[in-house]
């Protein structure tokens, strides 16, 4: 007897995702070999602790869900698992941050959804409610990459676009497509056919500026401007790459010039975006969107080099 179609491509589908879940397995060795968390970002591990618990509870609300019981069952683990190492090694400031959301979001707002759809929605539309729910939250997480796929185009490089990342994103998006149209899943197809379209786009994206010539990158001599716009460059670059929270760190690392002082802010300090849901789900793979919006509100407020002088010294304004 034929297996059946849906349930191959949906243990298909199961590996290829606890592949993905597993990926910041080599993250978390280094923190616990190190015993810190150095500047890395712990928003996602909780967004998609929250993602994937929502899942597993869809699954068991829809009849013959087994498949994605399975698959987020295995990655609400994963992630419950990093969530807690970080804050094992995380250090007191993140860590009383950190708590108060995973019991706010994790804990209040999943037992939340829990209870009243059990107790106050019945048959159809239970499932309609918490799909709805994990259907914007996966978007989210597919939406993430759009800053890197900008950035590529504007730098004429691959290097802030992992080709592995979005080969899985493609492979992620295309298997469960598959599947929803197979078991005729909407909530499952929705989200994993974004996913797939904007996966194609990265590796299209990929094969076009892969060994394109990068842009040329500002010139250093004795200009100011010159420097100045060098150092607002790499500051841009290292938020691509780190989260909301060490954006302020990474602006104070910026490298100094020579004949230069340490950099001096120039405008209000940056902060963080505040916790809450909202943020929650701006934050899904954290992101270089919400990392480039940070950025660019902020563009008045950057960090400056300032010049020795033999009198007070002032910042150099724009």
């Amino acid at each position: 007897m034929a297996a059946d179609p849906s349930f191959v491509v949906g243990i298909i589908g199961n590996v290829i995702s606890i592949l993905v879940f597993a990926s910041p397995i080599k993250t978390f060795r280094r923190i616990v070999r190190n015993k810190s968390t150095e500047d890395f970002r712990w928003l996602p591990y909780v967004t998609t602790l929250l993602s994937t618990s929502l899942w597993t509870f869809y699954g068991l609300l829809k009849p013959g869900g087994l498949l994605v019981v399975t698959v987020n069952g295995a990655g609400a683990a994963l992630e419950a698992a990093y969530v807690t190492l970080y804050l094992i090694y995380a250090p007191r400031e993140t860590k009383a941050k950190m708590v108060k959301l995973v019991l706010a979001v994790n804990v209040g707002f999943l037992a939340a959804v829990v209870l009243v759809t059990l107790t106050a929605l019945h048959g159809g539309a239970r499932l309609l409610a918490v799909g709805v729910l994990c259907v914007a939250l996966t978007i989210g997480m597919y939406a993430a990459p759009m800053g890197a796929m900008r950035t590529v185009v504007k730098t004429r490089s691959v290097e802030y676009m992992p080709f592995s990342l979005s080969f899985f994103l493609f492979l992620n998006g295309g298997v469960w497509s598959v599947y929803s149209l197979l078991v005729k899943d909407y909530f499952i197809g929705i989200p994993n056919a974004i996913g797939f379209v904007l996966g194609t786009a990265q590796l299209v994206l990929y094969m076009a500026y892969r060994k394109a010539t990068p842009a040329p990158a500002h010139k250093e001599d004795d200009d100011d401007g010159g420097e100045e716009a060098a150092a607002v460059d790499e500051e841009e670059g290292l938020a691509h790459l780190m989260g909301p929270q060490q954006v302020e760190m990474a602006q104070r690392r910026v490298r100094l010039h020579k004949g230069l002082s340490l950099p001096k802010h120039a405008g209000a300090p940056l902060s963080s975006p505040r916790d809450g849901l909202g943020s929650i789900i701006k934050s899904l793979s954290a992101t270089p969107v919400e990392l480039h919006s940070v950025m660019h509100q902020h563009g008045h407020g950057r960090f400056e080099p300032v010049n020795k002088g033999d009198g007070d010294v002032e910042a150099n304004h724009k």
